[in-house]
């Protein structure tokens, strides 16, 4: 087997030479004109989506833009949608207005933009001219000559009707009296003379019933001509009505219907010609309610309560504007953070009236939806399933493509009843947007039949780039208006191949540039803030490095507090000598949103037994499943190379030392396999090596996650201990490309003080950690004398003899 060399450091971190970068900082970097958010050469895959997506005008092909959180996905979004919207045409206003023949289905009307604000000032500038011009007409003498006439008629008629009356009253021996409100009252004569109630009541009972039944006798006499009276009277009031109507037709002619026609005339659209017939009629139905009215006295103690107030009609006149698009330029793009099924859905209000809950037109108020029709609806899908009723409400409206406002109540069964309506639904014609993870849109997908066949477009965001010319060039152009858009201070090349190195860093490949452009973002404003303190005009690389730094020492605490437990040794962990059966392992631990690594003792016993490989992590149910699969490998690859001609026997135990939370994943299980090996040959391994990888049943080294912070930890504990020379780590040679080391393991590296061994197979790691040869199978199926693997196999032929003949000796002992 070739010697195992350590990584140079150009293979340790991926480093961008300043000197290419053809600007002097990044004022100069050319920036897209018109802030062009199309030509996104990151995203080209939920480019193409969003495209497709705005040329299909069917119905279902809204769009799930699916990524990962820190990829700037309402940004990205945004910037697309933005010179679209400014393209298209713009929706029209709405308005709801009453409906007079069906006043609990309020009219919807669509206006021209800018025409629902001044359809709405022109009415009621014109309902208030009305009320003036009325109360003017009806003081002025031809108006009150007409109605003096319609009253004299009606006098004379009545006062003939009451002597005709009185006529017959004093024929039949009575006199009638009539009080100021109008009321006839019959006394009865006697000897010429009127009496009064207490003279009525001394007379003999004989007159009294006499007199009774001749007042009944003439009050049936009279009935023909209390009947001519009260049509008399009616045909007064019918007239002054018609007069009343009259004139309010009159004044409608002069105020209204100029208003009507400069209306229609801006507005030619459908229902808005028959809603001011409606209006001109209603109003001339109800012209006393435009009429001046007379408050009556307050009526004294124990003199009855006072008479209802009339019913406010001036409602009915009122326009209310739901969706004001006036100041307009474009289409909308409506962005909800918080969408509860009153803010996206729109909502019914309702006010207290005499102890009930009533509603009307005026009170219904527009949700999201209804403001993004036309235009672009954007929801965050993590916030719309936090109101199912929000989501159900959608997927309700998007399916049938209208959008009802509806008055649900509180509850179905209330003691106070209320009074609901039911708005005219508006006809959608809008695309909405959601944003979220890629598991929420597979769950939506296996979870609700209906999000498949309104959500055909799925935008997939990339999260990295390839780290080539075109790349970085673009990459720079994207910081550059980072610096642009949040006013920050020049970055000169240090700084801007400095943020190119951050973004391999933060995807972890040295080929590949993270997309996450908000790190680096948060990073820069950090960075200017510094060199603003320091009074520096342009931000180098040097005052990133030291913002980095701080940003980390703000986070890291919890780091710290391991790393102290180790030099104390509480935590025991050697990074020198050798021992049997022990492996350093390495983990990666998350605290908050700070990633950092860590080493941990893995040690394995090995006995006489038939248990097999015991998973302690999962006997205490601290480990995972993939961990527990990782376990059934390492049985798996014992078995395809120790056991073809013999049985495996023994009983051995794995085990994380000092662990007391759950364990997950597979990186630990090359470390695992070697611990293993190493007790059942006997043979020390060294502990300045760490070792990190997956192993596979055929003894591949595969690649793990999180390479560089399980270096960068346990480097740190070495150099707490002390730096011999000789420590290191082993990783799989696969995730080279995803080492970006910070600067002092690469310096300890170039000194010589620290070194990275990548290895293909779990032999390399073996001879790197024992220092002897792994060994291989021989033809007769023995393996190579003085080997590693040798021992092992004589180890497990002891163990299964032991197993089978231990009690047999000690009988014949």
């Amino acid at each position: 087997m070739p010697s195992i060399t350590p990584l140079p450091t150009s293979r340790l971190h991926a480093t961008f030479d300043p000197a290419r970068i053809p600007w002097d900082d990044s004022r100069a970097i050319p920036l897209p004109r018109n802030g062009n958010g199309r030509k996104n050469i990151f995203q080209p895959r939920a480019m193409q989506a969003l495209d497709l997506a705005l040329q299909i005008r069917a119905g279902g092909y809204n769009v799930y833009l699916s990524g990962e959180p820190d990829l700037g996905r309402s940004y990205m979004l945004l910037s697309y949608l933005r010179p679209q919207a400014r393209k298209a045409a713009t929706p029209p206003d709405l308005v709801y207005v009453h409906n007079f023949s069906d006043p609990d289905r309020p009219t919807l009307l669509s206006l021209p933009a800018g025409q629902g604000k001044k359809f709405k000032q022109l009415l009621q500038e014109a309902l208030e001219a009305i009320g003036k011009e009325l109360n003017r007409r009806f003081e002025a003498a031809t108006y009150v000559k007409q109605r003096a006439k319609l009253v004299d008629q009606f006098q004379n008629v009545r006062m003939g009707l009451l002597h005709k009356m009185n006529s017959v009253a004093v024929h039949k021996g009575f006199n009638l009296d009539m009080d100021e409100n109008g009321a006839l009252t019959l006394y009865p004569l006697v000897e010429g003379k009127r009496l009064s109630e207490e003279e009525f009541e001394r007379l003999d009972n004989t007159v009294r019933l006499n007199l009774k039944r001749r007042g009944d006798n003439l009050v049936q006499a009279m009935a023909g001509f209390m009947r001519q009276l009260n049509r008399a009277e009616e045909s007064f009031h019918d007239d002054e009505r018609g007069l009343e109507r009259q004139v309010m037709g009159q004044v409608l002619d002069a105020l209204l219907a100029p208003a009507r026609q400069r209306i229609l005339k801006a507005c030619p659209v459908p229902g808005l010609r028959e809603y001011f017939d409606a209006l001109r009629e209603d109003i001339l139905k109800n012209t006393e309610a435009f009429l001046p009215r007379e408050s009556p006295p307050n009526p004294g103690p124990g003199e009855g309560h006072p008479l209802p107030a009339p019913e406010n009609i001036f409602y009915r006149y009122e326009v209310n504007l739901l969706v004001d698009n006036a100041g307009l330029s474009g289409a909308p793009i409506v962005v909800e953070d918080h969408p509860t099924a009153v803010n996206l859905l729109g909502s019914v209000e309702r006010e207290s009236e005499m102890g009930a809950l009533v509603t009307d037109f005026t009170l219904i108020k527009a949700g999201s939806l209804q403001k993004a029709n036309g235009g672009f609806l954007v929801l965050h899908i993590e916030d719309l399933l936090q109101h199912p009723n929000a989501w159900e409400g959608l997927l309700r409206a998007l399916r049938s493509n209208l959008a009802r406002i509806e008055d649900t109540g509180e509850s179905s069964d209330t003691a106070i009843r209320t009074k609901g309506i039911m708005p005219e639904p508006l006809a959608l014609n809008l695309k909405v947007v959601l944003i979220g993870a890629e598991d929420l849109y597979e769950s939506l997908l296996v979870n609700d039949d209906r999000f498949a066949k309104l959500f055909r477009i799925k935008a997939h965001m990339a999260d990295v780039t390839e780290r080539n010319a075109l790349g970085i060039r673009a990459y720079l152009t994207q910081i550059a208006m980072i610096v642009e858009e949040n006013k920050l201070r020049p970055f000169d090349r240090t700084a801007l191949a400095w943020l190119i190195d951050l973004g391999s860093h933060i995807c972890e490949d040295q080929r590949r540039l993270s997309l996450k452009f908000p790190l680096l973002r948060e990073m820069m404003i950090e960075a200017a803030a510094l060199a603003e303190m320091r009074q520096i005009p342009v931000v180098s690389a040097a005052i990133l490095e030291e913002a980095y730094a701080a940003r980390t020492y703000r986070v890291n605490l919890v780091e710290e507090i391991f790393m102290e437990e180790y030099d104390r040794e509480m935590i025991k962990v050697r990074t020198s000598g050798s021992a049997v059966g022990q492996v350093n392992g390495l983990s990666v631990t998350w605290h908050g949103d700070f990633e950092f690594g860590l080493p941990h003792r893995i040690s394995c016993t090995v006995g006489v037994g038939h248990e097999g490989i015991i998973d302690l992590e999962r006997e205490a149910e601290l480990g995972g499943p993939i961990h527990t699969k990782a376990m059934m490998i390492l049985k798996s690859y014992l078995t395809d190379l120790f056991a073809r001609k013999k049985p495996l026997v023994l009983s051995g135990s794995l085990y994380f030392e000092q662990s007391y939370a759950g364990i997950e994943g597979d990186s630990a299980s090359g470390a695992e396999l070697a611990a293993l090996l190493s007790a059942l040959a006997d043979v020390p391994v060294r502990l300045d090596l760490a070792f990190t990888g997956a192993v596979s049943h055929s003894g591949q080294i595969m690649a793990v996650g999180g390479v560089t912070r399980k270096i960068e930890g346990f480097y740190k504990v070495c150099a707490r201990h002390g730096l011999t020379g000789s420590q290191g780590v082993i990783i799989p040679r696969d995730n080279v490309d995803h080492l970006m080391l910070a600067p002092d393991v690469l310096q300890a590296v170039e000194k010589k003080q620290f070194a990275i061994y990548p290895v293909r197979r779990i032999e390399e790691a073996l001879t790197l950690l024992t220092g002897m040869p792994a060994g291989r199978r021989r033809k007769n199926g023995s393996f190579t004398p003085g080997s590693l693997y040798a021992l092992v196999d004589r180890r497990l032929e002891r163990l299964g003899d032991y197993a089978q003949n231990a009690f047999r000796r000690s009988r014949k002992g």
